[in-house]
């Protein structure tokens, strides 16, 4: 079973945070730390090792487990589990723009916290294992090796199918790019736009009309659609 090491438990209900606590003495997790409240864990973290957070996002004080959430994550690249007894869609929406690793929805069982922060957690090692690859790409002539068919030059902005480059329109040059260099990772429609258009006022369908020509003059390259948030260029693993 693949679990955190070391684990925060942000959660002002005391009945809940001893139970997750007793949760995870059964297992090979330690419990690094438990907090009721925003201003202590930002005033502790730095001295803190940990492999995850489980963050329950109605905490006392006037800083949600939300606005904690985006203010660690500012400066510590960390998995977050965020806790809640709500899932309605708003709620929902505002969280996934911080790309959580998983939630745990109230009242839960041992098995879904344990399920919950397994899967997180395998999959935030995941994460870390593509970000060796990008990074041991770019080391080696700045090449980001996209799939068996795409590879793109970073120094050369240039994205080359099996060998041979590709000849694209400005725009569509501009959109791999901005992909390509945010590999794996899931590009806002707004950062997309301002890399593209720059300060042009351009239709909502604009950068829709763009994905898909990109689409249909290169199926087989990977760019998949998140909605609501942006797009990716998804590298083979």
């Amino acid at each position: 079973m693949t679990l955190p090491k070391r684990i925060v438990i942000v959660e002002d209900e005391v009945i809940t945070q001893r139970f997750l606590q007793d949760i995870f003495s059964q297992y090979d997790t330690h419990v690094v730390g438990c907090f009721d409240n925003a201003a202590d864990l930002i005033a502790q973290i730095k001295d803190l090792v940990c492999d995850m957070i489980l963050m329950d996002i109605n905490i006392k004080g006037p800083m949600d487990g939300i606005q904690l959430a985006r203010k660690i994550l500012e400066k510590h690249a960390v998995p977050i589990v965020f806790i809640t007894a709500h899932n309605d869609d708003e709620t929902i929406e505002e969280t996934l723009e911080l790309s959580p690793y998983g939630f745990i929805c109230k009242p839960f069982t041992s098995k879904d916290v344990i399920a919950t922060t397994q899967i997180a957690y395998k999959q935030y090692q995941s994460y870390q294992n593509r970000e060796e690859k990008v990074t041991l790409a770019e080391e080696n002539n700045d090449t980001v090796v996209i799939n068996e068919i795409y590879t793109y030059i970073k120094k050369q902005s240039q994205l080359f199918r099996k060998g041979e480059p590709v000849y694209l329109t400005k725009n569509q040059h501009l959109l791999v790019r901005a992909l390509a260099e945010n590999i794996d990772q899931t590009v806002s429609y707004e950062m997309l736009v301002s890399a593209i258009w720059k300060e042009a006022e351009i239709a909502d369908s604009a950068l829709r009309t763009l994905v898909y020509s990109v689409r249909k003059f290169l199926p087989d390259l990977p760019v998949v659609s998140h909605s609501k948030i942006g797009y990716a260029l998804k590298m083979q693993h």
